[in-house]
């Protein structure tokens, strides 16, 4: 900080420069700096309005935000590490163009409620682009499922062969999770959109303020009822990065997936040039890069949410500084999520395809219908327990000969009990498998079909 301090006459020294460096939050708030103007001129519409200030006095400070704005995008205004914070700079050169009517602009108005003002802005700006992306994801999906309904995909549960699916009905479930995603933001959203501004430093203002005319023109849907809760609240942070941790769950998820059946053990997907790395040394290498950045951005995520959420727990009414450390938290789990949903998007649209013959042979070297011998048997009147342990037997038996069900033949079959007949073979194919789930929400291919349908119907044209 210069001598020309920012503060009052109770100050008789400026900062020191280590201080006012560790002070400074201009580096990383000037994101908030179209926030910051647009908020600004709401406030100086409502002085006007009130009466606080002349119209004239409105329309100069109006003007002049404008301009700062215009000289920002230009490149000439770029505030230094002199100016502190965001807020202060727009404020000093607000006084450089319109002079001493600058000052006024910060009437009725303290730098608690303008950053929490600010914040609010920018996050529900940005909510909506990442409720836009995760659409756009949805739709690469889906995209992804219409073209893969009859696909056949080897389910698992612990890792270990299961049941065989429609890979549509996998990638579905993916869908799925990207809708809550979708409708979490949607519910932090209501929350995000509340007006601090008119709280004050704490306490609320002596001056005659229309805080509803401010929150009217910010497209606001209400107002802090309580000024001390205005200015010290970040819930809405914290609920924002909670709902981004689990987006990035999900994405996760997805990558671990996608990392595994790149793998030459798997061979489920083939991963495309533009979306793959090589390595510095073995020229046979192709990495799967994207899926194992997103796997690994997870995490700072996390940490985000944990740092928002100790630092809140011991923090007395109203404002304190330590809330500066939001911004950071805030804005870096907006970039990451934003980030990975770019990138998942291109994988998933442009970087990757399925081998579906690999596929369709992996579903024939495995027990995974097992479950499907022992329905067999329930269905014609055998006690599915019983059934179980029977087909469980089978399975050990075939182990120890090196056969698979389907090598069986049906003298065999009947041998292990009368009710099985011909027709067998036909249940424990891998594609009448997954046909045969056709109960709701399963994998069967005419349920797809229809939970593809209605998943197109569940994408809305606008979002939060």
């Amino acid at each position: 900080m210069t001598a020309q301090n920012t503060w009052s006459q109770r100050f008789e020294s400026a900062l020191h420069p280590a201080i006012a460096r560790f002070n400074a939050s201009i580096h990383f708030d000037i994101q908030l700096l179209e926030y910051d103007l647009i908020g600004s001129k709401a406030h100086a519409q409502m002085l006007a309005h009130t009466g606080i200030l002349s119209q004239e006095e409105g329309k100069q400070l109006v003007e002049a935000l404008d301009k700062i704005g215009e000289e920002y995008q230009q490149g000439s205004f770029n505030p230094g590490i002199e100016a502190e914070d965001v807020h202060f700079a727009v404020e000093r050169r607000l006084v450089e163009i319109v002079g001493d009517l600058g000052k006024k602009l910060h009437t009725a108005r303290s730098r608690n409620d303008q950053v929490g003002t600010d914040t609010r802005l920018y996050l529900r700006d940005r909510i909506k682009q990442i409720s836009y992306q995760l659409r756009e994801f949805q739709n690469v999906l889906l995209d992804l499922a219409e073209q893969h309904i009859e696909t056949l995909f080897p389910g698992y549960t612990h890792l270990q062969r299961a049941q065989p699916l429609s890979l549509a009905h996998h990638l579905l479930a993916y869908f799925h999770m990207a809708q809550r995603d979708r409708e979490r933001l949607r519910d932090v959203s209501r929350r995000v959109n509340i007006s601090p501004l008119g709280c004050g430093a704490l306490a609320g203002t002596t001056f005659p303020i229309d805080r509803h005319y401010t929150a009217e023109l910010l497209h606001f849907d209400g107002i802090y009822a309580n000024s001390l809760d205005g200015v010290s609240d970040r819930d809405f942070a914290i609920e924002f990065i909670s709902a981004a941790s689990i987006i990035m769950v999900h994405l996760s998820r997805l990558s671990e997936e996608i990392i595994l059946w790149a793998s030459e053990e798997f061979s489920f997907v083939t991963l495309k040039d533009s979306c793959a790395t090589g390595s510095s040394i073995m020229p046979q290498k192709k990495n799967p890069d994207v899926p194992e950045l997103v796997r690994g951005k997870t995490g700072r995520v996390f940490g985000h949410l944990q740092a928002m959420l100790v630092m809140m727990k011991g923090l007395p009414l109203a404002y304190n500084k330590d809330l500066q450390e939001d911004k950071e938290a805030l804005f870096d789990s907006v970039n990451t999520v934003t980030a990975c949903l770019e990138a998942m998007t291109i994988l998933l649209r442009e970087g990757l395809e399925f081998r579906t013959q690999r596929l369709a042979e992996a579903v024939t070297e495995d027990f995974s219908n097992a479950t499907d011998v022992a329905d067999y048997l329930a269905a014609r009147g055998v006690p599915f327990r019983e059934a179980y342990n029977l087909v469980g037997k089978v399975v050990k038996t075939c182990i120890a000969a090196g056969k698979l069900l389907k090598d069986l033949g049906l003298e065999e079959w009947k041998e292990l009990h009368p009710a099985f007949d011909a027709d067998i073979y036909e249940a424990i194919s891998p594609h009448q498998v997954v046909a045969a789930r056709n109960s709701y929400g399963g994998t069967g291919f005419e349920q797809v079909k229809q939970a593809l349908k209605a998943a197109r119907e569940r994408i809305p044209e606008t979002d939060c």
